[in-house]
């Protein structure tokens, strides 16, 4: 059992996957810190050695040249492990990225990044490196080194002392290696990336987060909040200082005992060895050997696994907890393997499918009925919160239904391969990827011929936003940075440009948010015209551009209230004109941007 226990330390998890940083860096790693523990009370015999000759007349040459190579060992030494402890520790943060990176792009669905339960291993893996909740790998790992090598070099001072007596190294290995209980918490005794802490972690890197990045400047200068962001973060920076020293803080009421324990063991050791030679009990060379050990015996207290190995050991378990967390979380129903090529031909179906959120007991969609036919357009409106979204999900099989099923010409839609279908869906989400790339690569990333490009960007009306090799981002040189409008039109060609490599539905989740309504109109239009004999299904809250579609469906309370045309809509007078209308209202229209006039206003 204790085994079970030891293994689960993310201590040791930390130094169990070093070798996977590199196997030849980390075997010379710890080589080093063993050559580098051993050679202070090396040089401590070898200096018993030379004082040895001399006081016996002897030839000193292989005394002193022994020493001197242990001399240079010792400072050759040192630089070297440096070296080599950075480089490692750039390797374990390589390994830890990738790994990282295939825990969360592995799974076939997204509850993993989703499941608040896990936010908090994902935060200390992502951030491990940032200098937010500690030193960066490269600084850690010198920092674990330093403790390794003194409490090396203490237990191998103390193995050199029992050539002296065998009580010796048992007096000062008890009172210096009493102070890891009496004096502190060390990292081997208590963690210091609790929950509590990881918690007060996302409070400070939160707030770090709201001073710091673009999008909040306006509203904090607008509102007047630049110094209480700046207190929100110092207070939190602050509880999160607190909670980690409280964890390796001096226990001053075991102060006292620890100097007695201390002062007993080393007067005691070498009052007797004074007195041995003193009375030539203990040639000189060999006094001075022992004196030297004893006082090394010292850096067991200094040694160990040291608050660095916390901010090192930490994101190491994290992420191997997310292998498997990550998987579960992440996991689908089935992974089928009919073909998807060529569907939908027919219909796409949701048959009494109901939903929630993993580990939530509220139900999104509660028994849904919908069919689309292939090549149709329709629109899904509703209220927040009325499963508009948690359909697209769905229909992309980011989830599985927890209830009925989606069936494509009949097949259930988990019996399809997962993979070959996503292929022939196109979608953009309203939390749609600014790709930090060129433009011709955030309308086709896996590429596609210039003329398919163009096209999709001028059907999105997105044409003259820039050359295609122009990468759209600042951080880069010549880069370009589009409004958000923009970006909405460049997201809007990308689908596009899928349909035209062969995608045979279209799922736009508040695609043109950040257009103008009149700008909206305009490119739903040529969204449409370039999307014919595609189903397209649009989630949206201007009723003035899901007017032009097929079929409207309006969802409530996770179920199908209201299914048709606009125009029968409008004639059911029922959820659907009430929502129009007040739309419209709110927009004082008679009109709309086609000069249609609002028949619910005459």
């Amino acid at each position: 059992m204790w085994r079970v226990r030891f293994r689960e330390r993310q201590e040791w998890q930390f130094f169990a996957n070093l070798p996977r940083a590199g196997r030849p860096l980390a075997a010379s790693w710890w080589a080093l810190v063993g050559l580098r523990a051993v050679l202070p009370p090396v040089f401590a015999v070898t200096t018993g050695l030379v004082i040895g000759a001399v006081q016996g007349r002897s030839s000193t040459t292989g005394p002193l040249v022994a020493m001197g190579l242990v001399f240079v060992a010792l400072q050759v030494s040192a630089p070297l492990h440096q070296t080599v402890s950075e480089s490692l520790g750039h390797r374990v943060s390589a390994w830890l990225y990738d790994d990282l990176t295939a825990s969360c792009v592995d799974p076939p669905g997204i509850g993993h990044l989703e499941d608040p339960t896990l936010a908090g291993d994902i935060t200390v893996a992502r951030e491990f490196d940032s200098g937010h909740h500690g030193p960066p790998m490269e600084v850690n790992l010198p920092f674990i080194a330093t403790g390794l090598i003194d409490l090396g070099t203490g237990v191998a001072s103390a193995v050199v002392l029992l050539g002296y007596a065998w009580w010796a190294p048992l007096a000062l290995v008890t009172a210096w290696g009493a102070t890891h209980w009496l004096l502190r918490e060390s990292a081997v005794w208590k963690d210091r990336n609790t929950d509590v802490v990881r918690e007060a972690s996302l409070h400070a890197e939160y707030a770090f987060r709201l001073a710091v990045d673009p999008p909040p400047a306006k509203e904090l200068r607008v509102f007047g909040l630049a110094d209480w962001s700046l207190e929100r973060f110092a207070q939190r920076r602050r509880q999160l200082f607190d909670l980690q020293q409280a964890a390796t803080r001096l226990r001053e009421r075991s102060l006292a005992l620890s100097v007695v324990l201390v002062t007993a063991a080393n007067v005691g050791v070498l009052a007797a060895l004074a007195h041995d030679a003193s009375s030539g009990a203990v040639p000189l060379g060999r006094a001075v050997v022992y004196a030297q050990v004893a006082v090394g015996a010292s850096l067991i207290a200094f040694g160990g696994l040291n608050w660095a190995l916390d901010g090192a050991a930490a994101p190491v378990a994290a992420v191997l907890r997310l292998r498997t967390t990550a998987r579960e979380a992440g996991r689908l129903s089935r992974l089928g393997t009919e073909s998807a090529a060529g569907r939908p031909s027919a219909e796409i179906r949701f048959r009494d499918v109901s939903f929630a959120y993993p580990r939530t007991d509220r139900q999104v969609l509660r028994g849904l009925d919908l069919t689309i036919p292939a090549g149709s357009s329709l629109a899904i409106v509703g209220q927040n919160g009325a499963g508009k979204t948690t359909l697209a999900k769905l229909l992309c099989r980011l989830y599985d239904p927890t209830g009925g099923a989606i069936e494509v010409d009949g097949t259930d839609l988990r019996d399809l391969d997962v993979v070959e279908w996503r292929s022939r869906v196109a979608a953009v989400f309203q939390d749609f990827t600014r790709f930090e790339l060129s433009l011709r690569e955030n309308v086709a990333p896996l590429g596609a011929p210039d003329d398919d490009v163009l096209a999709a960007l001028a059907a999105a009306g997105a044409d003259h936003l820039a050359p295609l090799d122009t990468v759209l981002s600042t951080q880069y040189a010549g880069g370009l940075d589009l409004s958000g409008g923009e970006w909405q039109r460049v997201a809007l060609a990308r689908a596009v440009c899928a349909v035209r490599r062969g995608a045979g539905v279209v799922l736009l989740d508040e695609p043109t948010a950040q257009l103008d309504v009149r700008g909206e109109a305009q490119i739903f239009r040529r969204l449409l015209e370039a999307t014919r004999g595609v189903t397209t299904i649009l989630v949206s809250h201007r009723f003035s551009t899901v007017r032009h579609v097929d079929r409207i469906c309006v969802v409530e309370d996770g179920r199908v209230a209201e299914l048709g045309s606009h125009a029968e809509l409008m004639s059911l007078g029922g959820r659907y004109r009430t929502m129009f209308e007040l739309q419209a209202q709110r927009f004082d229209l008679t009109a709309d941007e086609e000069g249609v006039e609002y028949d619910v206003l005459r």
